[in-house]
């Protein structure tokens, strides 16, 4: 494995950072959904980026360039309303990260077809392009999929998305992750100097108190399973599939309050339980854990938790976050996610209010933005509380000519 270097800077605008949720993904009744505009954020991004801008001094954004809304037919492309987003955050200076598949592929792939890889490697190719004749200099950052591992088994193991598989998660992760590497490749190729992030759950899975020594090791190897995806990348596993040490860059690791449970008879370990649960590991030691194993720099790509314990989960992703800086963990950058409210995927008419924003729904025109203001407070004590904790730059030493 390639050292990390130190002196490495991130390449993020901002370390606080705005996701907007751009699944097009076909949900588990085989309707296709398309999240940017059901959530207005296509209407309003000029707005939805001048208010993260005011607020919470975020210039870093997650988007997505919805593949199944892009290659209307094989190999064509209408990048119009990419254009139009790219448009707006060149006005307002606003950083744009792109996932080209998000969940969502064309209607006549999926990731268990012969042309998948080959068609999502066209993609890739015809992004750059696209992209450098808009913005011919300045720093490309991708996610060519968006995290494997979940698709793997909502696609391959539940039914919950295309193909709607049982007891193929395997099978479905070698096919995103053929078109993972093949996708890196091309877009190397395209441009060298592109940074790529990934985007994968972070987790943790544990044993019932008092299990035995087979179901300890089962909860040890589901575990390690979360990393399957990036070892694909890196080559370490599957090496056929052509994956290499230096495809691995970013890491990004999405975290939410529901990814670490009891494997056997299944439930939620508490996050904020009083007293706390000793089998809940803090975020924190999941970082080391990460960034042990690749040596690479880490992002936290995705985070946010429904309802009324949202202040606290800012609270507790404020602190978790120091302490991974603290222990000298090169953490890069938080990513709220979703920023502004969404709906669930299969029952449209369920908000989840995990925002920052809520979305107030009306008969005619997008949901209107409504601030949550404790969830605001929360997250600007964060971001101090971060602050401190981030590493200062040193000045570089004045030249002498004495």
């Amino acid at each position: 494995m390639q050292p990390y270097d130190h002196a490495a800077t991130s390449p993020f605008q901002s370390f606080w950072m705005a996701g907007y949720e751009c699944t097009d993904q076909l949900n588990a009744f085989g309707h296709r959904v398309d999240f940017l505009p059901l959530t207005g954020h296509l209407q309003l991004i000029e707005q939805d980026y001048q208010d993260i801008q005011r607020e919470f001094q975020m210039q870093t954004v997650r988007e997505g360039i919805r593949w199944s809304q892009i290659e209307t037919t094989p190999y064509h492309y209408d990048w119009s309303t990419v254009q139009a987003m790219l448009e707006v955050g060149q006005h307002l200076g606003v950083q744009q990260i792109w996932d080209l598949c998000h969940f969502g592929y064309p209607d006549d792939l999926t990731p268990l077809h012969p042309m998948f890889a080959r068609r999502f490697a066209a993609l890739c190719r015809a992004f750059v392009d696209f992209y450098r004749q808009q913005r011919p200099e300045g720093e490309l950052i991708v996610t060519p999929i968006n995290e494997v591992s979940f698709m793997s088994w909502l696609g391959g193991d539940v039914r919950g998305t295309s193909p709607y598989c049982v007891g193929q998660g395997w099978e479905v992760k070698r096919g995103l992750m053929r078109a993972y590497i093949e996708g890196v490749a091309a877009l190397r190729e395209a441009d060298p100097g592109i940074r790529i992030l990934t985007t994968e759950p972070l987790i943790n899975v544990v044993p019932r108190l008092g299990a035995g020594r087979a179901e300890r090791q089962r909860c040890v190897e589901f575990t390690n399973n979360q990393f399957q995806s990036v070892d694909m990348l890196a080559g370490r596993l599957c090496p056929e599939l052509g994956g290499r040490e230096e495809y691995l860059d970013i890491l990004g690791f999405n975290f939410y309050y529901d990814n670490q449970w009891q494997l056997d008879p299944h439930e939620t370990i508490g996050w904020a339980d009083t007293p706390a649960n000793p089998r809940w590991t803090p975020l924190h030691k999941l970082f080391e854990m990460a960034h042990r194993r690749y040596g690479r720099p880490v992002v936290l790509t995705e985070t946010s938790h429904p309802g009324i314990d949202r202040p606290k989960w800012w609270h507790y992703i404020g602190q978790e976050c120091a302490q991974a800086l603290q222990a000298g963990v090169p953490l890069w950058g938080v990513c709220c996610y979703p920023i502004i409210d969404r709906p669930d995927w299969d029952f449209l008419d369920n908000w989840h209010r995990s925002g920052l924003w809520d979305a107030e729904l009306r008969p005619d025109g997008p949901p209107l933005r409504i601030l949550d203001q404790p969830s605001a407070e929360a997250l600007r004590q964060a971001q101090a509380t971060v602050a401190a904790a981030r590493p200062r730059r040193q000045p570089k030493p004045a030249l002498s000519f004495s």
